[in-house]
């Protein structure tokens, strides 16, 4: 089993979360997809919140890539390498996060994201990477190891375990993502979700995103950069 590391949210946490609202027009199929991924350390650690983190900040463009053993030691410093709940770790991102090169990378404000509603899930992810968390034991059996692109993710059952922190990068017709992360699929008109989780980027059915979803977030905007000094 590969280490996982997101606790759910006190419920406290999740009402009180100021929600995400539809900005703008939403592009019919959208994909964040960074030349270099990384497991940011979740194949040692449970450390999925923080590499989610990593992901997200290589989604910007130019893309950030920020190296593996400093989201390690970002992670062990805050307490989050073997466990954390999604919005302390974005909380801690906003306080000080990622600082490579000279610069701070940090977080936006974050909002929760109705992930039951297509609309309201698909302008966000169009605005930056939905951080998610979700149960994962079904995911174990469909993502690869070693690691690659593409992967397809249909028909899971529900499970409100939550256990594993993954990003939402893309929306649209599961063709076109297959086209775009080189998988195969049965039905490509179907709409699907692109989704990034030990260092790889595959493909989950709408369905199966709402049986193992338990919280979403979107940060607006996903990486605030500061320089130091």
């Amino acid at each position: 089993m590969r280490p996982r590391g997101a606790r759910p949210s006190p419920r406290h946490k999740l009402l009180s979360a100021t929600p995400h609202r539809i900005v703008g027009a939403t592009p019919p199929q959208w994909l964040w997809l960074p030349s270099t991924l990384s497991f940011w350390g979740n194949q040692t650690y449970g450390d999925c919140v923080s590499a989610e983190e990593a992901f997200a900040k290589a989604c910007h463009s130019p893309e950030i890539f920020i190296p593996e053993n400093m989201v390690i030691n970002w992670a062990r410093t805050n307490g989050f390498l073997n466990g954390s709940y999604l919005p302390d770790v974005m909380a801690a991102m906003q306080a000080g996060g990622f600082q490579p090169w000279g610069v701070t990378y940090d977080d936006g404000p974050y909002t929760g994201v109705d992930w039951t509603n297509e609309a309201v899930l698909q302008n966000a992810i169009s605005i930056g990477p939905v951080k998610i968390g979700v149960a994962s034991d079904q995911l174990e059996n469909v993502v690869p190891d070693p690691p690659s692109n593409g992967w397809l993710a249909t028909g899971f059952q529900n499970d409100q375990n939550l256990d594993h922190c993954v990003s939402l990068c893309g929306y649209g017709p599961m063709g076109w993502l297959a086209s775009q992360l080189g998988g195969s699929i049965p039905d490509s008109a179907a709409p699907g979700y692109a989704m990034f989780t030990w260092s790889s980027v595959g493909i989950i059915d709408q369905a199966s995103v709402l049986a193992i979803t338990g919280e979403a977030w979107l940060r607006t905007p996903t990486t605030v950069a500061k320089w130091q000094g």
